[in-house]
């Protein structure tokens, strides 16, 4: 499997891109997917069908550039970002010598958001690890490149990204992802209440390390990719309210660029054992 794999990866970029086109409009026909999409673009106030649409065809892009990013050589692979907005903010935190908080949403190409950086600085990211055993060789042979530091989501892991910072590196956190139970406090996210990790300001608050937002927006027609770094406001010390600044920086970015976030994320499902505040988020 591993050599029909390779084989797909050398594909160009443009042909990669468009059979992730293919396979955007092909999950259209999955009604219970579509659901999901529709529901969260109504959510946020961005629903339309054209959208919708969108958002289809760069979830296909998404998931075949996968391969091609975690399987061809490092420096061919970084050399596909075409410009880099906001490079600024990450030496003036490397400077400061408290580390770097970088926080990768659902927002473009995510896996070569991070190998960029790794390719730069030492950077540590907690990683979830798939089922299938093949999947999860392919994905540490795709992202334990350069100076990345895979960790499990563990309490050792935890560890590894404070002792990352401690060494003025880098830590990556996804801000947009579903907590654990007990590991998370709810915050309001596109008008809707979603349990959300509070790692990232636990981090915040015991390194003094600055978050800064990053994502890698695809480029049309297969060109390649813009990294975009953004600063964050300051963030109090009260993890409510620094959710709060956090999710609405986040907004801003999605609205921006509406198309290329994961809305098949189902970010604010529910449990009975775990339910958000009665009242409506502000």
């Amino acid at each position: 499997m591993l050599s029909i794999l390779q084989l797909l990866a050398r594909l160009p970029l443009p042909l990669v891109h468009f059979i992730g086109v293919l396979l955007g409009l092909l999950s259209l026909l999955r009604p219970r997917h579509r659901q999901v999409m529709t529901e969260n673009l109504r959510q946020a106030g961005l629903y339309s069908p054209g959208l919708l649409i969108k958002s289809a065809l760069e979830l296909g892009k998404g998931m075949t550039e996968l391969l091609p990013i975690w399987l061809r050589p490092l420096d061919e692979v970084t050399g596909w970002v075409r410009e880099v907005r906001g490079w600024e903010h990450v030496e003036a935190a490397r400077a400061a010598g408290k580390g770097l908080i970088v926080l990768g949403p659902h927002l473009g190409c995510l896996e070569l958001a991070g190998l960029y950086l790794a390719a730069r600085l030492p950077i540590t990211a907690l990683y979830r690890r798939p089922r299938q055993a093949w999947a999860h060789t392919l994905m540490q042979a795709g992202r334990n490149r350069g100076q990345a530091k895979m960790v499990e989501p563990n309490l050792a892991g935890v560890r590894a990204l404070l002792t990352a910072l401690k060494r003025n590196e880098a830590a990556w956190v996804l801000p947009d992802q579903k907590a654990n139970k007990g590991e998370g406090a709810w915050a309001p996210l596109f008008g809707r209440w979603a349990y959300m990790p509070t790692l990232l300001y636990r981090l915040a608050g015991a390194s003094g390390a600055r978050p800064l937002l990053f994502y890698c927006k695809r480029l049309s027609w297969g060109r390649g990719y813009r990294l975009v770094i953004e600063p964050l406001p300051d963030l109090p010390a009260d993890h409510a309210a620094a959710m709060r600044i956090v999710n609405q920086s986040l907004e801003q970015s999605v609205r921006r660029l509406p198309e290329q976030y994961l809305w098949s994320y189902r970010l604010h499902r529910t449990h009975r054992d775990e339910m958000p505040p009665p009242e409506a988020p502000q």
